[in-house]
């Protein structure tokens, strides 16, 4: 990274990150019911349902910073991949907690026979437990010490989407708009993925060494 671009996200790294809780203080103002804000009448699934988006939408932004590099230019912005990709994690498992805890009163025998008996849990368990080794591989560190093994661990991160998408599709239920909205986005990252990797321009070259 050069000393321009070093000095770039040094300074706005914090603001991000800042940018990046913003969801949880507004859940939190909200759940303490602070300057008229309110969670509604059911408030638990309101949180439920709200950190389970959000953490979603940080998942698919996570997945827009590579293509958005490629046909911006702005390599500055893979420096925030890793911060994005970690709140996609921490939104994801606040939505994990807010079920077990708030939800389920911390009952196991019925978190685990909501797991086997009702498929969109099941594959919202399936996206958590797939999401943290990407969490605990994403440092440099063990960048360098998986070697090519990690990329394709982190490749994963595209069943995850899948799995968070279609949790979600099942979880809305009667209003799908926002869910086809979250599909149609990760259908055009997809697609711009393959599109990459099997037919952008040079790839032939590149393979054949030419």
């Amino acid at each position: 990274m050069r000393a321009g671009s070093k000095a770039f996200y040094r300074w706005t790294k914090p603001v991000v990150f800042v940018l990046c809780l913003l969801p949880l203080v507004v859940l939190v103002l909200q759940a303490f019911a602070v300057a008229g804000l309110s969670l509604g009448a059911n408030p638990i699934e309101k949180l439920l349902h709200e950190l389970g988006r959000w953490g979603l939408k940080f998942l698919l932004i996570t997945l827009t910073v590579t293509p958005l590099r490629r046909w911006t230019g702005w390599v500055w912005l893979i420096s925030f991949r890793r911060m994005l990709g970690l709140f996609a994690f921490f939104y994801t498992m606040l939505h994990f907690l807010c079920y077990a805890i708030l939800d389920q009163g911390l009952n196991v025998a019925a978190i685990v026979e909501d797991i086997v008996k009702r498929p969109y849990i099941t594959l919202g368990m399936l996206g958590l437990l797939l999401l943290i080794p990407l969490a605990v591989t994403s440092t440099k560190g063990m960048m360098r010490r998986l070697g090519r093994r990690w990329q394709s661990l982190h490749r994963l991160v595209y069943v995850i989407a899948i799995a968070g998408v279609w949790h979600f599709y099942w979880q809305e239920k009667l209003d799908t708009l926002d869910a086809a909205i979250y599909a149609a986005i990760l259908a055009f990252l997809l697609a711009m993925r393959i599109y990459y990797a099997r037919f952008a321009p040079g790839k032939k070259q590149r393979r054949t060494g030419r």
